[in-house]
């Protein structure tokens, strides 16, 4: 087929549909898509809440619980060990599939009896208050640690990683690591950004290879430099030692040295490393994928965000080891040919409008379902009957589909609308990426939920915050400390937080001055860091005489995820190789 422009149901702006999407929609046997990229993304992450967290009880064993359902959700909730466990069977809540009713009115009222799982959590160790997180031990308060990592606290993405805190996208093997973002392979280091294989490092961005650098920007294969400069060794470490790193008044001021080195760095215009016919941002090791976001070891994707290892696939978010997966987020494992889903957690062939599943094949609007063939609505049928049944419900949401409250139509092809999301869209990850009004959720007929006003006896105001972290006792782990904010952002603010045992071991064995941000004060100062999900058509910032375009501006067209607004300097590949090589 040719190129197709169409008009997105959503947001009304023209989408591209090119001959080699409409191949993938013909493999998988979907229809083209009625929404653009850009709101499929945001539709999407409706149905992750990963941040807000509520204190509730296990409607199974009473236990006192956290989780990412409020305790207004009007279906069941367990805890781990019941939701794993054999107390229970999702095909109890079986029900026959009702040809007078739409698809995702069925759907809507059927998961409201399903049991869910408190937290999002597979194959973990000692990690009671994380949520999004798999294959991994000892992780806190974080978001898709994954991949075996090991004592994660207060971050998000992290792979292959140990003794990480207060970061956010790290993968292979980094270690000891404290306010990093886009590390690869780092070690022992602290306010890095965009940096790789690099140790003994602090606020630097863009440098490779580098070891005991300090304050400097696009730096490769060096150590001892300060801003950039070249010292011996003996003179680094004098230095160092001027800069008292652990006092959080010194900290402050060097927070803003680095927010000024930020702006003088160059920046490529992508983050994008060993990969072939590929485009997006933060790609490693990829091959032909399209617009694609936080993936690596990846062939054949487009529309695609944090996930590796996985082939085949459109429209897909959260996970690893699969193939032809569309328009599904979060928690993939082994999963093969499953679309319109959230968290189909492992070992999912099939499926279509399945929520947190495990071990299936050839099922259709199940919910927490486990060891199950041929279902609908979690009700099991004979191989024959369910192919059946499952022609008939596509040819009757085509025939009879889902009109939303803003007109918006969903047939077979649509992921689950927002509106009927469990998660309000505040608590959602779609707040982070596509923040509106209450106003604006409430036009769009979308659920929301004013933030719980948190009472709590704080015992140690920001103010009274020791300034340096040898002035610390182990005392202060029985004390509430005051968030700088007060509640008073849009950061989800805790208004107080408390510090744990490995936390203050490891702000004193690296010299760290205790945080006066809460957790999600200090993840959202963080994220605004990060460039968005998408790309933007620039031309190269560089105008220096000695690089290839000689005088004059260089006039190289590429597309990158740097806004025209953001402040980076922002190069094409060749002035920036010419630039720091």
């Amino acid at each position: 087929m040719e190129i197709e422009t169409k008009s997105c149901q959503n947001c009304k702006k023209d989408f591209i549909i090119e001959p080699d999407d409409f191949g993938f929609y013909e493999k998988i046997k979907v229809p083209p898509p009625t929404f653009c990229p850009e709101c499929r993304l945001q539709r999407r992450m409706s149905w992750r809440n990963e941040r807000a967290l509520y204190k509730r009880k296990c409607d199974l064993c009473q236990k006192n619980i956290i989780a990412m359902y409020h305790e207004l959700a009007p279906f069941p909730v367990y805890c781990r060990e019941c939701w794993y466990g054999d107390s229970w069977d999702a095909t109890s809540f079986a029900k026959d599939y009702d040809f007078s009713k739409t698809f995702f009115e069925q759907y809507k009222e059927f998961y409201k009896n399903i049991p869910r799982l408190a937290l999002w959590q597979r194959n973990v160790i000692n990690s009671d208050y994380a949520n999004m997180a798999a294959e991994s031990k000892n992780i806190y308060l974080s978001v898709s640690a994954v991949a075996g990592s090991e004592n994660v606290f207060y971050s998000k993405c992290v792979d292959k990683s140990r003794d990480i805190i207060d970061c956010l996208n790290i993968i292979n093997g980094s270690e000891s690591l404290y306010e990093n973002v886009e590390a690869q392979s780092n070690y022992n280091s602290q306010y890095l950004l965009l940096c790789r294989s690099c140790m003994d490092s602090y606020y630097c961005v863009d440098c490779i290879n580098c070891s005991n650098c300090f304050l400097s920007n696009n730096l490769r294969n060096k150590q001892f430099c300060i801003r950039n400069q070249q010292y011996t060794k003996e003179d680094y470490f004098k230095e160092l030692e001027k800069f008292n790193l652990k006092s959080r008044a010194s900290r402050e001021i060097l927070k803003k040295e680095f927010e000024e080195i930020k702006k003088i760095a160059i920046f490529r215009f992508g983050n994008i490393n060993k990969a072939v016919n590929s485009t997006g941002n933060n790609l490693l090791n990829v091959k032909n994928c399209k617009n694609c976001f936080e993936i690596y070891d990846v062939e054949n994707a487009k529309y695609c965000y944090r996930a590796f290892n996985f082939k085949d696939s459109m429209d897909f978010d959260y996970g690893q080891k699969s193939e032809l997966l569309y328009e599904y987020t979060t928690g993939a494992m082994n999963d093969y040919n499953v679309k319109f889903t959230y968290s189909a957690m492992e070992f999912i062939r099939n499926a279509d409008y399945t929520e947190s599943c495990r071990n299936c094949s050839n099922i259709f609007g199940c919910i927490s379902l486990r060891n199950a063939e041929n279902a609908i609505l979690n009700k099991v049928y004979s191989k024959g009957e369910y192919e059946k049944l499952r022609e008939e419900i596509i040819r009757q949401m085509n025939d009879m589909p889902f009109i939303d409250k803003m007109g918006r139509v969903y047939k077979y092809g649509e992921f689950f609308p927002i509106e009927i999301s469990p998660f309000p869209y505040n608590d959602s990850l779609a707040q982070e990426f596509f923040p509106i009004t209450k106003e604006d959720a409430k036009k769009n007929g979308y659920l929301w939920r004013d933030q719980d006003i948190k009472s709590f006896e704080i015992t140690i105001p920001v103010n009274n915050i020791s300034d340096n972290i040898d002035e610390v006792s182990d005392k202060i782990l029985e004390e509430v400390l005051g968030c700088a904010h007060k509640g008073e952002c849009s950061h989800q603010c805790n208004t107080a937080f408390r510090l744990t045992n490995y936390e203050l071991a490891f702000y004193k064995k690296h010299d760290i001055p205790l945080p006066v941000l809460c957790p999600n004060c200090r993840y959202y100062e963080r994220f605004k860091v990060m460039p968005a999900l998408k790309l933007w058509h620039r031309t190269c910032m560089c105008n220096k005489e000695n690089h290839f375009h000689g005088t004059g501006k260089c006039e190289v067209e590429f597309e990158t995820s740097y806004a025209p607004e953001r402040p980076e300097i922002v190069y094409c590949e060749k002035c920036y190789q010419q630039e720091v090589y």
